[in-house]
């Protein structure tokens, strides 16, 4: 490591920062300094930026705090740490409260990623964001329902599916939205706001084991795609209405929520399967017959990217199906996954890469341009040398026109 880079760094935000990152890892000053072999004042001072730090010490301490060296060395953009509470209905052990903490620093690190990308390619994500809405004096549902309609017209987005939900809200609003395995799998998703970064939201990317052979599996358990986009939609609700509330929801089922998350389940189910459309499919099927059977219920769950159990609460919230239904087909032990094979209904294609497509290009971008190095490339897409190649060649295949200098209306003509 080059010590002349430590002789012109300033120590104050060095400090900061190092002190963040042993936080982060649950370590005091005490453990800190025995790591380099000093007295716990020096640490202080190290923290403090009253004492110059050694290549040697920081390349040590960067170890112990899991980071690159790089991370510490680099100008990269200021943010306010993460301070992200936890929510819902089910009483959380401390062992989770710790399991979570390993993926909100994540996120932390991938959205700071993100605008010190944009920063190095000049191309700040364009915000698309309507005033928080006011919900206070609101019963939980109608406020839902009402953003919820607000929302879809505002966007442009008529009373359709949304086959391509983390796209419009990653392109047409701004949201930062990356997929992270959170476990315990009660976690379901993580919201954070702050001025700098905008909206940040991880969806839990958990996907389901095979069904084949296996027991039934636990209800709220797993996160199949129907739910992955459940929750972003929940998380997108939580922007709208409770901004600077950043959360992490641990969700299961229905029991009975709180007041905010039954505000989030509302506008959920009317932002993916809006009143009107819904309506209009389901007489579309019961009219013909006189009747709605079970494999209806799939095929309409299908078209809206939903599970069975989303979609029949919805109509039966909606009184075109009596109550009850839900809980009677599950006592039934209606095979939902069978019948959707056999009415050859393939699962929800996923959406769960880790990373944003636009932050993908936004690397490719850069290194194709010289911006950043090929360790830094490989660090940004948090994948190894070989693998960063490889993920270069499959990018620039998609990207051509993207860094083409052609103007596109001559092109065209």
């Amino acid at each position: 490591m080059n010590a002349s880079i430590l002789d012109t760094i300033d120590i104050v935000v060095l400090g900061r920062n190092l002190q963040e990152a042993r936080k982060k890892r649950g370590l005091t000053q005490e453990d800190a300094a025995k790591i380099i072999q000093v007295a716990r004042t020096t640490m202080t001072a190290i923290e403090k930026g009253e004492r110059r730090i050694k290549p040697g010490e920081l390349i040590k301490l960067s170890q112990a705090y899991g980071r690159q060296v790089s991370d510490f060395v680099r100008e990269r953009p200021a943010i306010q740490p993460f301070r992200v509470q936890l929510r819902g209905p089910l009483a959380l052990a401390n062992e989770d409260t710790d399991r979570i903490a390993q993926p909100i620093d994540e996120l932390e690190e991938l959205c700071r990623n993100y605008l010190e990308l944009e920063n190095i390619t000049a191309a700040p994500l364009v915000r698309n964001y309507p005033a928080e809405y006011q919900i206070s004096g609101l019963p939980p549902e109608q406020a839902g329902e009402r953003i919820a309609v607000q929302e879809r017209n505002r966007l442009g987005l008529g009373d359709g599916p949304l086959s391509i939900l983390r796209e419009i809200l990653e392109e047409d609003v701004g949201l930062r939205v990356f997929y992270l395995p959170l476990t315990p799998s009660k976690f379901s998703e993580i919201y954070f706001y702050n001025d700098e970064l905008g909206g940040c939201i991880a969806v839990n990317s958990l996907p389901p084991p095979p069904r084949e052979g296996l027991p039934p599996l636990p209800r709220g358990g797993l996160h199949p795609e129907e739910r992955r986009r459940w929750s972003l939609a929940r998380g997108y609700a939580h922007f709208l209405a409770n901004r600077y509330t950043p959360v992490v929801t641990a969700y299961e089922g229905y029991e009975r929520l709180p007041g905010s998350e039954r505000f989030a389940d509302s506008f959920a189910q009317n932002f993916l399967m809006p009143t009107e459309g819904l309506k209009r499919r389901f007489y579309d099927r019961y009219l013909g017959k006189g009747r709605v059977t079970p494999a209806d219920l799939c095929i309409l769950a299908h078209y809206y990217g939903v599970s069975v159990e989303a979609l029949t609460r919805r109509l039966e919230d909606l009184r075109l199906l009596s109550s009850g239904t839900w809980e009677r087909l599950r006592a039934s032990e209606f095979k939902i996954r069978a019948a959707q094979q056999e009415l050859g209904l393939d699962r929800i294609p996923a959406q769960a890469d880790k990373l944003p497509q636009r932050y993908q290009h936004l690397a490719f971008r850069a290194f194709h341009q010289g911006l950043i190095s090929e360790g830094q490339f490989a660090r940004f897409l948090s994948l190894s040398r070989m693998q960063s190649r490889r993920a270069a060649e499959l990018l620039s295949q998609n990207t051509t026109m993207m860094l083409s200098d052609v103007d596109l209306d001559v092109a065209l003509a």
